[in-house]
């Protein structure tokens, strides 16, 4: 087995956590960083118009998209079971099963996100001077939801094993490749959001082959024989169990914030371009909570498998501990950095336009972030466990947050409704994931002396 796998069974927890989330938060820039590129050059490029329109496609996109990784993700919780658990043919099984669930999974949603991409535009009440284009940008995001799958579905199988460095690097390539074709492409080619998108996805598919490339080469425990690639429906039922759940999870999130789109878009395209500049910035502040929720997931599968469940109780004090420290750096970094960000995204006269309301969003997101660090460790925990259909529970709860303030409190009190509806969506969550982490891990103990009796009786 080669030495890049990462044992979390044993050790500090606390360092093991830090130690396994800085790669991730450097891939999480990365990542977020070629996003931050799209935005500026068609904000500079095109205007405040493009950058609505590539920005209403946000949450869209991630209904879809956000599908496929959630799944992806959920895969990978059996990885790391089977990992700590010292079970490899299972863990080979798993990968096998996994693969071939991806691509049967993708086919399915290419399809289906682009039958219904212009019906649900339109229902969605986009602006009319924007649609068009963001018809356009999403046609090409859909047609790489291969890519999308295939890299979160590999990279989640490194991560299972410990590597969290790996997937950095490679989102690095990535991300210098997304830039240099962002301008080729809308500078130089003037092919505009249609641009961006064929930036994005050819660098996505540059991480997935990346992926496996590295996994041929350095994994011995993931090379599979042609025993591993056979159907099994047992198993397939199984990781599908793990699976649908997360996925679900993350559209299910997705789309109330569709619905709360919907209701922004109602305001005026100057509210559209203020809320996508704080989302933007958002998900660049928020990539310690992404990471800790990796963290969280693989440390305790990890540990599970191996029937360490104090470890588990220790690493989700770590990570939340952790992150706690990092709330306090992001509420600063909304404070006094907001103002001169927002000139990332668009010119200085179109910046001083929105910058009240991006500043507003950006502050409500940070002064209740402990509650969305919270949603991240304890949801991710309750996945590591394989309780998927329990974390969805919450993404339900996000959902009606998101929907209730988009339907009935935007229109009554317009986009300060708008900024309350995250903090509103993970207080819900947090009500419910806190409680439901301790009688998982209880239920999970139980089962585990029950399995000890069962076998001294044998």
């Amino acid at each position: 087995m080669a030495a890049r796998t990462r044992d979390m069974t044993r050790g500090n927890p606390t360092k093991l956590i830090l130690s396994f989330c800085l790669p991730i938060i450097a891939g999480n820039l990365f990542q977020q960083f070629y996003s931050l590129v799209d935005t500026l050059v068609i904000g500079q490029v095109e205007g405040v118009t493009a950058l609505a329109a590539v920005s209403a496609a946000g949450w869209l996109d991630w209904t879809v998209l956000g599908l496929a990784m959630g799944m992806a993700q959920g895969f990978a919780i059996q990885i790391a079971q089977s990992f700590g658990a010292g079970d490899y043919a299972g863990l080979r099984r798993a990968a096998g099963q996994s693969i071939l669930l991806s691509a049967a999974i993708t086919v399915g949603l290419t399809l289906l996100s682009e039958l219904l991409l212009w019906p649900m535009l339109t229902a969605l009440r986009s602006p009319e001077n924007t649609i068009a284009l963001t018809c356009q940008y999403l046609r090409v995001i859909f047609g790489g939801v291969v890519f999308v799958m295939s890299f979160n579905l590999l990279s989640g199988f490194l991560r299972s094993l410990g590597d969290s460095k790996s997937p950095v690097w490679f989102l690095a390539l990535a991300s210098l490749i997304n830039i240099v074709l962002d301008f080729a492409a809308i500078y130089g080619l003037k092919m505009g959001v249609a641009g961006a998108a064929i930036a994005t996805v050819v660098s996505q598919a540059v991480s997935g082959v990346l992926c496996v490339w590295y996994m041929k080469k350095h994994f011995d425990v993931l090379r599979m024989e042609k025993d591993d690639w056979k159907f099994r429906r047992a198993e397939a039922l199984r990781l599908l169990g793990m699976g649908v759940p997360v996925g679900l999870q993350f559209s299910i999130t997705a789309i109330g914030s569709v619905l709360l789109q919907s209701a922004v878009n109602s305001l005026g395209a100057i509210y559209v371009s203020g809320a996508a500049a704080a989302s933007k910035l958002f998900q660049l502040f928020c990539c310690p909570y992404d990471a800790l929720a990796t963290a969280a997931t693989s440390f305790t599968g990890q540990n599970l498998g191996a029937g360490k469940y104090d470890r588990i109780r220790q690493g989700t004090r770590a990570c939340n501990m952790i992150g706690l420290v990092y709330c306090c750096i992001h509420i600063l970094l909304a404070l006094f950095t907001t103002r001169y960000a927002i000139w990332i995204f668009m010119s200085a006269d179109e910046a001083q336009s929105v910058l009240a309301y991006t500043q507003q969003m950006c502050n409500f997101v940070a002064f209740f972030s402990p509650l969305l660090l919270f949603v991240n460790v304890f949801r991710l925990s309750i996945q590591g466990m394989g309780y998927s259909r329990v974390a969805l529970c919450a993404g339900i709860m996000e959902m009606i947050a998101r929907t209730f303030v988009g339907i009935w409190a935007v229109p009554r009190f317009g986009y300060d409704a708008a900024c309350l509806a995250g903090p509103f969506a993970w207080l819900l969550a947090d009500a419910f994931l806190i409680p439901a982490y301790f009688a998982c891990l209880r239920a999970r103990e139980r089962q585990a002396v029950e399995a000890k009796k069962l076998a001294a009786r044998e």
